[in-house]
């Protein structure tokens, strides 16, 4: 890689699996910074132990409130792109390289992780859900974006300048590439592999966050 990369993994209460994406990261980057978002466990202990910066906030502000400390980190470094994934493991940090590859063979300015193209594992609901929110998202950003919810990301440093977030959930991640497109920036989508771990669930809350999300389109539609 020419470009100095890092890795940004927002936390909450991920303290079993946090050290192993971790580990796996650090030899891909030039730095790991795990965003603890006021977990109850030992998340922070973890991630630093396995030899995260970390990044705390006291209380728990949401996964959008953590993506925008991961966001003013990256501001303040020295990288060119910085990769965002997800605590859980359900992403796999061996593919970084994948999405930086792709964004200087693309020029593009975010790189979206997808696992529409081989969802195997994921419910029926919620493949369906994704595809219409989605279909959405890239109305909204006037781009298409195949898999909008996705955390596993990469963006260039250029596109910080047009980044005036004002969400503080899981609809943040739609947020940023609605920001991005319509500023102009390239967004392209790479396939990835995602890992269902058994006995693990995931914490959006359907009916809450679906109507933070369809507030949020509102607002821009």
């Amino acid at each position: 890689m020419t470009e100095r990369t890092i890795a940004i993994i927002p936390a909450y209460n991920e303290a079993a699996p946090v050290a192993a994406v971790v580990v796996k990261a650090r030899p891909l980057v030039y730095e790991v910074a795990v965003v603890d978002d006021g977990s109850t466990d030992d998340t922070a202990a973890v991630a630093r132990a396995a030899g995260a910066t970390v990044l705390r906030h006291t209380q728990n502000r949401g996964k959008g409130a953590a993506i925008a400390t991961g966001l003013e980190f990256f501001g303040k470094s020295d990288a060119e792109f910085a990769v965002f994934l997800d605590a859980d493991g359900q992403h796999d940090a061996a593919e970084i390289p994948h999405f930086v590859t792709t964004a200087q063979a693309t020029g593009a300015s975010i790189v979206i992780g997808t696992r529409m193209r081989d969802a195997v594992g994921m419910p029926l609901v919620r493949h369906l859900t994704n595809l219409f929110t989605s279909w959405l998202a890239g109305r909204l950003a006037r781009q298409p974006i195949p898999d909008s919810q996705c955390g596993f990301r990469l963006l260039r440093r250029a596109v910080l300048a047009d980044m005036r977030l004002t969400t503080k959930g899981f609809e943040t991640e739609t947020e940023m590439l609605i920001q991005a497109g319509r500023a102009g920036h390239k967004l392209v989508s790479v396939p990835i592999r995602t890992i269902y771990r058994e006995g693990r669930h995931s914490r959006i809350r359907p009916w809450h966050d679906g109507v933070r999300f369809f507030k949020l389109v509102a607002r821009y539609w």
